[in-house]
């Protein structure tokens, strides 16, 4: 199922977001949006201006848009707000390599808690970036530089068989790893670092260290094992990761060789997209708040909302009052052509940031994620009470306006295409009519899209309790 069916799914099925409100004659709906490819940034901001922060920010509070400088953002935020930021180092991802004779680039995607990579095999092109290519066939040689190789054993599939990292037999552990989160974080009892987090009440006791059972929002979860059901409620499909039959899947679990980071640190580059213009260092690629991990473990693809921020403007937000709350989620490699959902991800909620966002919530401070994957790490630790408990662990979780946010009140982000998945999330911070207002304006500005472009922040209208259609009428 696409994003613009699942969003229809929802809106159908009693979704909150902009509860009785219409788009209004004559209004241009998120599926009909389309972008241009000379408003897809080609190369870093500061290639193109004086630096990193030299992009635009788009606001929309409530439904109303504005228009600012990156650099403007401590005026649109307050003493008492926290941004959630992701500290999940880009790591070079991409490696070429050989299926017997046929060049590839390799992505890798995802370590599984087995010892495997998740693995997309890509065409090379002519410019450096490069094209789908099916997966497959099981049992492929892959020769890496340096004289390794990597082997294909199995499609990737959908909810549960992250590397085994959510088991799929009822062992309550992994092959040679602690329980890790249950899908759908703390809804369906998330298990960290050996413990069953709060919040475990939604679908059953908590008894002797693990979940017994009924029902979640996205599966079972029963001795230990996590038994899923379909992301967002049946609304994607559970076979292997892209489309086509499994022989075709996109992403592959693959055994590699010991010491993947130090292999992709010396000849891997950035996973690079064809509109960017050409090649760029890792540098390129960091957040000022990027740290590398002890393990060499981090982000195929880099959490680009974050990509403006310099030291000099978190020394102002600072100075300012609005407090930064770290955490980390290692994203893996998306689909450019198919804009399939997300899929399991690695990721770390500490206990420093628990306590700064429940104590922000409790003063009245709003809590603005940096980033999508920052919602996605942050909506997964909180419990049924909507406290944030420390986790680490895994998860799968799908946030769609059906589902909602229960901690986070803002979102700044990129720009998506409109067929993306993301905006299913974008949607249940903000609205649906926020989002497609926000879009229009984007476009009719000309705002520059993806990983090197523009940013834009979607705040709440706190002066408005209900739904205000009126605008539809204009």
């Amino acid at each position: 199922m696409s994003a613009v069916d699942a969003v229809r799914r929802d809106r159908s099925s009693g979704a909150p977001a902009d509860a009785g409100c219409g788009e209004g004659p004559g209004a241009l709906s998120l599926e009909a949006l389309r972008v241009p490819p000379e408003l897809s940034a080609r190369v870093p901001a500061e290639q193109r201006g004086s630096g990193r922060d030299d992009v635009r920010l788009l606001v929309t509070r409530g439904t109303e848009v504005s228009h600012h400088a990156f650099r403007e953002l401590p005026g649109q935020v307050r003493a008492g707000d926290v941004l959630v930021v992701n500290t999940s180092a880009t790591l070079p991802a991409a490696v070429n390599g050989r299926v017997g004779g046929e060049r590839v680039v390799v992505h890798f995607s995802t370590r599984g808690e087995d010892g495997r990579w998740a693995v997309e095999l890509r065409a090379p092109g002519g410019s450096g970036a490069t094209g789908p290519r099916p997966g497959g066939p099981a049992g492929a040689v892959v020769r890496l530089p340096g004289g390794r190789e990597l082997v294909l054993e199995e499609p990737m599939g959908g909810v549960l068989s992250a590397g085994n990292a959510l088991p799929t037999t009822r062992s309550r552990r992994a092959p040679g790893h602690t329980p890790a989160l249950a899908p759908g974080g703390t809804e369906a009892g998330a298990v960290g670092r050996g413990t069953v987090e709060a919040g475990a009440t939604e679908v059953g006791a908590v008894e002797g260290g693990t979940v017994e059972a009924g029902a979640t929002e996205v599966g079972a979860v029963e001795g230990g094992t996590v038994e899923a059901g379909a992301w967002a409620r049946g609304a994607v499909d559970r076979g292997p990761v892209g489309a086509g039959p499994a022989s075709g899947a996109r992403l592959w679990w693959a055994r590699v060789p010991e010491g993947v980071p130090g292999l992709l640190r010396r000849y891997g580059r950035p996973i690079r997209y064809a509109y960017t213009e050409r090649d760029q260092p890792l540098s390129a690629y960091q957040t000022v708040f990027a740290v590398a991990a002890p393990d060499g473990s981090g982000s195929a693809e880099m959490p680009s909302a974050a990509r403006p921020f310099t030291a000099a403007l978190v020394a102002e937000l600072v100075s300012r009052g609005v407090q930064f709350a770290p955490l980390s989620l290692d994203t893996g490699v998306a689909s450019g052509e198919a804009h399939e959902p997300p899929y399991p991800e690695r990721f770390s909620v500490p206990p420093t940031t628990a306590w700064l966002v429940n104590a922000a919530r409790a003063a009245g401070g709003r809590v603005i994620a940096v980033g999508t994957t920052a919602v996605r790490a942050l909506e997964s630790a909180v419990d049924a009470a909507g406290v944030v408990r420390p986790v680490s662990g895994w998860t799968d979780l799908v946030v769609t306006p059906r589902r909602g946010v229960r901690v986070v009140d803002g979102l700044l982000t990129g720009l998506h295409e409109p067929e993306a998945s993301h905006l299913l999330m974008l949607e249940a911070v903000a609205g649906r009519e926020a989002l497609r207002r926000g879009y229009e304006a984007a476009l009719e500005r000309r705002y520059l899209w993806h990983e090197f472009g523009d940013v834009h922040l979607l705040l709440p209208d706190e002066e408005r309790n209900a739904p205000d259609c009126s605008s539809n009428a204009r």
